[in-house]
């Protein structure tokens, strides 16, 4: 069945701006996206690490992954595979092979609205992936399926070129255009959060973080 690619490729941000975002927790910010988007019954599979990147998006019919297949194809370096399964848990899109292809291409992870197989090599990884459960029933590869239109993925749109940031806690994406302001907001809370943690060690908090 047909596969077809809105876009070979996802717009980058600018490496600084996106580096701004290394290490901050996702929970900062969702805050300051109003605590409105996210991924919703994902989980990280993975040993450990910050997912940070841009998405390339896929659609493809539950537990069919050959869109996921024609996707590693065109992905580059610091693109975030985002895939729409439907939330599917009965089949496996993708396994170690495609894990070891992904991180061959050079991309910055997996967000998988479905399951995954061969858990085990994903957990002894720190190449970041996000989905919903682990099967050992393999998918089907007969299409059909999108490449780089925008997707659902537990309930979080998220469209091509949007920054990806996932941790233990889970996954945000965000436009590009957004990024500048968002940024401004997550330092100033998290210099906020890091006097507040400094106050209490030092035994002069005053109860100011339940107002804030």
């Amino acid at each position: 069945m047909t596969i077809t690619t809105a876009m070979t490729s996802v717009p980058k941000p600018d490496k600084a701006l996106l580096e701004g975002f290394r290490n901050a927790p996702t929970s900062i910010i969702s805050d300051n996206l109003s605590r409105l988007p996210g991924a919703l019954g994902l989980r990280p599979f993975h040993r450990g690490g910050q997912l940070l990147g841009t998405a390339f998006t896929v659609r493809t019919r539950c537990g069919d992954n050959l869109a996921i297949h024609k996707a590693l194809e065109l992905v580059g370096p610091g693109d975030v595979i985002v895939v729409d399964g439907g939330g599917d848990e009965t089949r496996a899109l993708v396994g170690e092979i495609m894990k070891s292809i992904a991180q061959w291409k050079g991309a910055a992870g997996y967000v998988i609205d479905g399951a995954i197989r061969d858990a085990d090599a994903f957990a002894a990884s720190d190449f970041p992936c996000f989905a919903r459960a682990a099967i050992h029933r393999g998918p089907y590869k007969n299409g059909p399926g999108e490449i780089n239109v925008p997707v659902s993925v537990g309930g979080m749109v998220v469209s091509p070129g949007d920054i990806v940031a996932g941790d233990l806690d889970g996954v945000v994406a965000f436009p590009q255009a957004a990024a500048a302001a968002l940024l401004e907001g997550v330092k100033k809370q998290i210099a906020r959060e890091d006097e507040t943690l400094k106050s209490i060690r030092e035994g002069r908090y005053q109860g100011s973080y339940g107002k804030s």
